[in-house]
């Protein structure tokens, strides 16, 4: 097998695990920066973090990594045009694709993000072809509705019940 069909085939295999989908934001010599992602994850409550990794390819990986933090933005239902703009195009047109307001950590988050969390820079791991950041909340909130989800390629939209309460044990 090909290392290209090695490459689809575990990229499709990953597709299989249904995620969130999220815009991390970040603000860096004067510029701000964003794009989407999937690989976001919450790691502790005490103290509070979160994680999610970039390519080292990426043309923001710079930015993200000596920015000194990020901010998280959870996208709902309504939102799967802004996931797809955040993840092509220049950094002037993603940000034009939506409204977003400016934190005192000068970074910005979606005024209509179903959550978000203000963090900042905790831990920078190295992982094979990617950066894990993890970061230290600093502030957060959240309201309700339907979260994006991506699964195989599609986004498509969460069927839970919004405002229910929960029973898990996780």
């Amino acid at each position: 097998m090909s290392a290209a069909a090695t490459d689809r085939a575990l990229r499709d295999a990953f597709g299989c695990f249904a995620t969130g989908v999220t815009l991390v934001t970040t603000h860096w010599n004067g510029q701000d920066w964003g794009m989407t992602c999937s690989s976001f994850n919450a790691v502790s409550l005490d103290p509070a973090l979160v994680l999610w990794n970039i390519r080292h390819n990426a043309t923001s990986h710079q930015a993200f990594v000596h920015g000194g933090g990020y901010t998280v933005s959870v996208l709902g239902s309504e939102h799967q045009e802004l996931a797809q703009a955040f993840a092509r195009g220049t950094q002037a047109e993603r940000f034009a694709a939506g409204e977003f307001v400016r934190l005192d950590s000068q970074r910005l988050k979606l005024a209509s993000a179903l959550a978000w969390f203000d963090c900042k820079l905790y831990q920078t791991v190295q992982a094979g072809d990617h950066d894990i950041l993890l970061g230290q909340i600093e502030h957060y909130g959240s309201r309700p509705g339907k979260g994006l989800v991506f699964e195989r390629g599609q986004f498509a939209v969460d069927t839970l019940e919004t405002g229910a309460a929960s029973t898990s044990p996780f």
